[in-house]
C-alpha cells in the first residue's frame, strides 16, 4: 500500500513523520512518498520535494516563491496521474493541499485530510469546496466535529498533536534557578509572538505593561522567548535604560511557560500551548483600523484565544485593539498573581482544555484511521 503524503510547513512535517511512525508500527510495509521535511525524511518517507523551499507567509511572500509551489503541485498531480497512491494524505497548508485534493478526487483516489482549516471561525462557505474533496476530515478540535457534522463532511476527532508534545523539561523551581530568577518572586513571561511584524506592533505595549507592573510590584522578574524565527537583536530598540530587566531566553518557550506565575501574550497558537503548560495568561493583540474592521465583519467566532474557542467561554481575559492598553493588561496580571482563588479557577479552566483536546492514543488514532481509509 503506497500513500502520497504533502505536509508544506515545519510544524506540519512533524505532525506527518509522528503519523508516518505510527502507521509503521501497525504495517512497516506501506510506503510515504511526498513533500516534506527532515522529521519525514527520518521517519522513512520518500520525499520528493523538500517543505522548507515551500514554507512561506505573505502575499509577496508567495508570489515570489510561485514558481517552486506551483511547480511542486504540478508534480504531485502528475504523480497522481501516472502512478496513483492508495491514498492522499494530506496535512494542514490548505491553499495548496485543496488544489491538490481536487485532482485526487477526479482520479478516484481518496483524500485524508489532517488539521482543518479554521473556516469555523472565518470564510464558512469553504467547507462546501471540503465536501466535495475530502473522504475523511482528521480534526484537533472537538467543536469541529461538531461544525462538520451539520455540513455533512465524514469527520472524526484524532485529538490535538500538541497535547502529546507540549511539557516542560523541569518543574518552577528548577527552571527559574536555570535561568538566574529568584524563584520565591513572581515570574512574569512577555510573549510577543514569532514574527517581526507582531513584535514591531505589540512589544512597544508590552513594555510599558512590564513598567507598570514593576511600579505595582518591584519583585516581579520578567521573562521573554525569542522564537526560532527571530533574532535577539530585535528587542533592541524597545529595551531602554528605565525598561525593568528582562531576561530572554532562546528555544525554550515551553520551559519559560512553566517557569512563569502570569503571562502577557499575543493571540495564537501559543495561547493553546500555555494552556497546556497550565500557565494563567492575558491574551493581547492590535492591528491597524482597517484590518479589524474587516477582521470584525469576516470573523464568526466569540473569542480570538484558541484556549477560549476551546473552552467555549472566556477562560482567560483578552484585551484586544484599543482595549490592549499596558494599564489594563498590568491590572489583569497584578489581579492574578494576587488573587489565589482567582489563579487557581484559570488554572482549574485550563486543565479543562487539556483534557479537551486530548484523544486517548492521539497519534494511534489518526494512525488507524489511515489503516482503515488504505484497505476501504
Amino acid at each position: 500500500m503506497r500513500v502520497m503524503i504533502i505536509a508544506g510547513e515545519a510544524s506540519g512535517d512533524q505532525h506527518s513523520a509522528r503519523l508516518v511512525e505510527a502507521v509503521h508500527n501497525i504495517d512497516p510495509s506501506v510506503k510515504f512518498f511526498g513533500i516534506g521535511g527532515e522529521s519525514m525524511r527520518r521517519a522513512g518517507v520518500e520525499i520528493l520535494v523538500d517543505s522548507s523551499e515551500m514554507a512561506v507567509v505573505g502575499l509577496i511572500e508567495i508570489w515570489a516563491h510561485r514558481k517552486v509551489i506551483f511547480g511542486a503541485l504540478d508534480r504531485m498531480r502528475e504523480i497522481l496521474k501516472t502512478d496513483p497512491p492508495d491514498l492522499l494524505f494530506l496535512t494542514d497548508y490548505p491553499e495548496f493541499n485543496l488544489r491538490l485534493a481536487k485532482t485526487a478526487k477526479q482520479l478516484g483516489i481518496k483524500v485524508l485530510f489532517y488539521i482543518s482549516p479554521q473556516i469555523w471561525a472565518w470564510r464558512q462557505w469553504r467547507v462546501k469546496k471540503i465536501r466535495k474533496l475530502v473522504d475523511m476530515m482528521a480534526v484537533i478540535f472537538p467543536f469541529e466535529l461538531d461544525f462538520y457534522h451539520r455540513h455533512n463532511v465524514p469527520v472524526r476527532f484524532v485529538g490535538h498533536p500538541l497535547a502529546e508534545e507540549v511539557h516542560a523539561s523541569a518543574d518552577r523551581e528548577h527552571l527559574c534557578t536555570e535561568f538566574g530568577l529568584n524563584a520565591e518572586q513572581p515570574v512574569v513571561g512577555l510573549f510577543p509572538g514569532s514574527r517581526q511584524s507582531e513584535v514591531k506592533r505589540l512589544m512597544p505595549i508590552i513594555v510599558e505593561t512590564a513598567k507598570q507592573l514593576k511600579q505595582q510590584n518591584p519583585q516581579i522578574q520578567f521573562l521573554l522567548p525569542v522564537a526560532s524565527t527571530l533574532k535577539r537583536e530585535i528587542f533592541t530598540p524597545y529595551i531602554e535604560a528605565e525598561t525593568p530587566p528582562i531576561t530572554m531566553i532562546e528555544n525554550r518557550s515551553y520551559d519559560i511557560m512553566a517557569a512563569c506565575d502570569a503571562i502577557v501574550t499575543v493571540s495564537g497558537t501559543v495561547t493553546l500551548e500555555i494552556a497546556l503548560i497550565g500557565t494563567p495568561m492575558v491574551i493581547i493583540n492590535r492591528i491597524s483600523a482597517l484590518s479589524y474592521f474587516i477582521a470584525k465583519q469576516m470573523v464568526k467566532v466569540d473569542h480570538i484565544g484558541l484556549c477560549n474557542i476551546v473552552a467555549g467561554k472566556r477562560v482567560v481575559p483578552e484585551l484586544i485593539q484599543y482595549d490592549a492598553k499596558a494599564k489594563k493588561i498590568a491590572d489583569e496580571i497584578i489581579r492574578m498573581l494576587t488573587q489565589p482563588e482567582y489563579n487557581q479557577s484559570i488554572r482549574h479552566e485550563l486543565q479543562k482544555v487539556r483534557a479537551k483536546l486530548s484523544s486517548d492514543a492521539e497519534v494511534s488514532d489518526l494512525a488507524e484511521l489511515t489503516m482503515e481509509l488504505l484497505k476501504q
